[in-house]
């Protein structure tokens, strides 16, 4: 059995952990504690690149994920290997997490939030609903999936869930210490950086970044929404 683990991350796409949570994860892995990261799909539709082939992208978006998680220190990167665009609601991707779950034993979980509105990528809002029902009640429940307590995969009660992408949001993280290590680990994307409209990416993650903070006596943040559970 691994150790248990402090934070698990899950990503729906290679790119998505370092927008949404790696400025408390490089805080958090500075502290000491111990960061997974899951990553669902292989994000093999993610270019507008028309020489390159879907496996070829996700060839290189695998060595960037790996890139970017060696920046921030995370201990693991579990890759699912899904193909982008094609997350669905399913009871074994749902199984699949609860395995993760209990195999690493996290305190706190993080993923995409399921209830963003209007624009928001398919896999984000799938990722982030399997990931909660999987939480709970799914992997704490003896009697769900008898199978995996064969294995020797206990059940597990996470104690927190944070949610990037919120629009609903109760929680600002402070990454004034960190947001150079964020950058870093953003610009191990190349696949997807080039991407972008605006080429200062710096610059526009900055004031990003700085506008989460707003009304707190720090300046820049990552801002989720935040659920405890029940004990």
């Amino acid at each position: 059995m691994k150790p248990e683990t402090d934070v698990m991350v899950v990503t729906p796409h290679p790119d998505d952990s370092e927008f949404g949570v790696s400025g408390p994860v490089a805080r958090w892995i500075q502290e000491g504690k111990q960061v997974v990261y899951v990553v669902c799909t292989n994000g093999d539709k993610g270019t507008t690149d028309r020489s390159l082939s879907a496996g070829a992208l996700a060839e290189i978006r695998g060595r960037e994920q790996l890139a970017a998680a060696k920046v921030l220190g995370v201990r693991e990167v579990v890759f699912l290997g899904y193909p982008d665009q094609s997350l669905e609601d399913t009871a074994e991707f749902r199984k699949e997490i609860v395995r993760l779950i209990r195999t690493f034993r996290p305190r706190i979980v993080v993923t995409s939030d399921p209830h963003r509105r209007y624009l928001w990528h398919r896999d984000h809002r799938v990722t982030g609903q399997v990931v909660l029902d999987a939480v709970f009640p799914f992997a704490r429940d003896h009697l769900a999936y008898p199978d995996l307590l064969a294995q020797g995969l206990e059940p597990h009660k996470v104690e927190e869930l944070l949610f990037w992408g919120a629009e609903d949001i109760n929680y600002r993280s402070d990454i004034t210490g960190t947001f150079d290590l964020k950058v870093s680990a953003l610009r191990c994307h190349e696949s997807q950086v080039r991407e972008f409209a605006n080429p200062h990416v710096e610059v526009w993650l900055r004031e990003r970044c700085m506008k989460m903070a707003e009304g707190e006596n720090f300046k820049v943040a990552e801002a989720f929404h935040r659920v405890e559970l029940p004990k």
